[in-house]
C-alpha cells in the first residue's frame, strides 16, 4: 500500500512538482493546499502519512499549518520545504515539530530521499 502524502504550497506548479515526483517514486498524493488553514482541514480529512509544507503562503502561513496539524496530531511527518532566506522560521517549524527541511530550489531526488527518510528513522 502506498504512502499517502499531502502537498502544501502556495505555488500551483511546485505542488505539481512535488505530486509528479511522489507520484513517480511510489506515493499516493491524497490532497493539496494553498494555504495554512487548507492545509490543517485537509490533513484532518484525509490523515495522510506525510505533508510537505511550505512556510510563506499568504493568509495563514506553514507555521500555523505545521502548530495547527501538530495539535492534532502529534507523530505528524512535516517536511518543511521552503527557501533559505526563512532561517529563522525553519528553525522555529523544526522546534514546532517539523520532521525535516529540504531548501527551494530543491532537487527532485533530494525531496523524494528526504521524504522516505522520514519513515526509516521512524522504523529504527
Amino acid at each position: 500500500m502506498p504512502r499517502r502524502l499531502l502537498v502544501a504550497d502556495d505555488a500551483m506548479i511546485i505542488r505539481q512538482i512535488i505530486k509528479d515526483m511522489a507520484t513517480a517514486a511510489g506515493w499516493e498524493v491524497v490532497g493539496e493546499a494553498a494555504d495554512g488553514r487548507e492545509a490543517v482541514e485537509r490533513y484532518r480529512e484525509l490523515h495522510p502519512d506525510a505533508v510537505t509544507l511550505d512556510l510563506v503562503m499568504p493568509g495563514h502561513d506553514g507555521l500555523y499549518a505545521l502548530h495547527g496539524i501538530m495539535e492534532f496530531d502529534p507523530q505528524a511527518k512535516v517536511l518543511i520545504v521552503s527557501a533559505l532566506e526563512q532561517r529563522g522560521v525553519i528553525k522555529e517549524a523544526i522546534k514546532a515539530g517539523a520532521t525535516d527541511f529540504v531548501a527551494k530550489p530543491f532537487d527532485k531526488r533530494n525531496l523524494q530521499a528526504t521524504l522516505e527518510q522520514l519513515f526509516s528513522d521512524s522504523v529504527a
